[in-house]
């Protein structure tokens, strides 16, 4: 998983929704954000277990990347949230649409 330092996520007014629609565009990455969708904070091996950590790694960069979920590092792990309230902020009613 990447350092502290390098995890980056885009600002709430800096969204754009094809890059917001090409992340949630993969149906691991849409599973992902389901989960995530039912949870404040989840460890990722809870909800990507059983995929190669590299495979796990370009996923969670693709939906940083593209403003769908925030990463915190703690120490050895990892934990996801989705920004729910940023992506309403900027696409009302995309989040209902795509956990239906």
């Amino acid at each position: 998983m990447a350092a502290a330092a390098e995890l980056t996520h885009p600002c709430a007014e800096h969204l754009e929704l094809a890059e917001v629609l090409a992340a949630l565009g993969h149906p691991v990455r849409l599973e992902i954000v389901r989960k995530l969708a039912s949870a404040e904070e989840t460890f990722c091996g809870e909800v990507v277990p059983g995929l190669p950590r590299s495979s796990v790694t370009h996923h969670l960069r693709t939906l940083r990347e593209g403003g769908v979920i925030r990463q915190r590092p703690q120490g050895r792990k990892l934990y996801l949230t989705l920004r729910r309230a940023d992506l309403e902020l900027r696409f009302p009613g995309l989040l209902e649409l795509v956990l239906r």
